[in-house]
């Protein structure tokens, strides 16, 4: 029986160790995800310098 509970004890230490690995795995993918989303925002709302326009006109020029 003692060894049956040692395998079960190494058993379990080995589960315990593989959930928390897979639990960091999923965290990170997500923490990854959301991070890319905002970057996908950011270059939708980019807007374009006009200052190689001929026809700009600056609101500092007078």
């Amino acid at each position: 029986m003692d060894t049956v509970k040692k395998i079960a004890k190494i058993v379990g230490i080995i589960a315990a160790i593989a959930a928390a690995i897979a639990g960091i795995y999923v965290l990170v993918t997500k923490l990854c995800a959301k991070k890319n989303e905002k970057c996908v925002d950011e270059k939708e709302n980019y807007v374009s310098c006009s200052c190689l326009d001929a026809d700009f006109v600056s609101e500092q020029v007078k």
